[in-house]
Parts: structure tokens; C-alpha cells; sequence
């Protein structure tokens, strides 16, 4: 049976919580950039970024990272989709995608970040940690962490692109069951 791990109030109590732990680690938002990684982790930084404004009174800027062009686990896509409009360099950027697993994805975005400049630092914020690194990756701001077997699946849903906000944890046996 499918479980909601956090539904619309929780995701906005522990992005607001985020933002915050984000701004205090930093001493503000100066020189403080925020990237997304495409698909689910740009929605997610766009409102990390907008809380961050909306708490230091100063924009933070936002911008979305295509790393299918990095990835060593997905054939390449074709067109880089990445808007970053602002320089990276020497700028201390939040890179954020809305669940970390193996910790490939976020490998790649490294590598694809440095093709918009050298950053003076690199962090990294995620939504949910489900664990099941096969690289040394670790974020810097979790906003929750849960348990998993390596089968399962989080499902991250946005007004964006879904009509309700929640993160479920589909279990493995669950999806199973539900193909046959």
C-alpha cells in the first residue's frame, strides 16, 4: 500500500525549514545562487528560492539544470534544456533535486554545472533521502529522510505538473502487484 510521506502543508512546513537551515549555513543570501535539476528538482528550488527572498528581502536567483548529457545510466536526450541566466562563478550554489538515491543524478549535475562556470562551492539540498548510495554523495540539507528498499519508488507530485503536492512511497511489491 502506497504511503504519503508528506502531503501539500508537510512539503511547505519542511521547504520553509529548508530555506531557513539553507540562509543560517550561509550567513544570508549573499553571493548565494539556487539550481535545479531537471525534471522534479527545478520546481523545488524555484520555491526554496522564493522562500529565501521572501526571508532575506534580497532575490535569490534560480536556474535549471539539464544533466541528461552527463548521465553514465540513460542515453542522451538530445537538447540541453538548462537555463541558468546568471554567472556560477565564485558563487556558492544550492544545487537541489526533490529525491537523492544512488547519487548518479546529482554526479551528473555536478559535472553539468561546471559548463556554466566554477562555482566557489557547491551544496546540496534534497527533499527526501531514501538512502542506497552507490557513489560518495551526501546533501548538505535533507528536508526529510526516509527508509526504502532499494525497489521502491518516491513519487514527488507539484502543482506544476500534478493537480495536488505530496510525496508518496510506493513499495516495490506494491508496483508489482499492480502490473499483473
Amino acid at each position: 500500500m502506497d504511503a504519503v510521506v508528506l502531503d501539500g502543508s508537510g512539503m511547505k512546513r519542511t521547504l520553509g525549514r529548508m530555506a531557513h537551515e539553507i540562509l543560517e549555513s550561509n550567513q544570508g543570501a549573499d553571493n548565494l545562487v539556487v539550481v535545479g535539476i531537471l525534471r522534479r528538482g527545478y520546481p523545488v528550488a524555484q520555491r526554496l528560492a522564493f522562500m529565501m527572498t521572501q526571508i532575506e528581502g534580497s532575490p535569490v536567483l534560480c536556474g535549471k539544470l539539464d544533466v541528461t548529457h552527463f548521465r553514465d545510466d540513460r542515453a542522451d536526450e538530445g537538447e540541453d534544456r538548462s537555463e541558468i541566466p546568471f554567472r556560477v562563478n565564485d558563487k556558492s550554489v544550492i544545487l537541489v533535486d526533490e529525491v537523492v538515491f544512488t547519487g548518479r543524478t546529482v554526479r551528473a549535475a555536478m559535472e553539468s554545472l561546471l559548463k556554466f562556470g566554477r562555482p566557489s562551492r557547491i551544496q546540496l539540498a534534497v527533499l527526501i533521502d531514501r538512502g542506497h548510495r552507490e557513489l560518495p554523495i551526501q546533501p548538505d540539507f535533507v528536508g526529510k529522510t526516509v527508509e526504502t528498499a532499494f525497489g521502491d519508488h518516491i513519487v514527488v507530485t507539484m502543482p506544476e505538473d500534478d493537480t495536488e503536492e505530496s510525496v508518496t512511497l510506493v513499495h516495490a511489491q506494491d508496483r508489482e502487484a499492480a502490473r499483473t
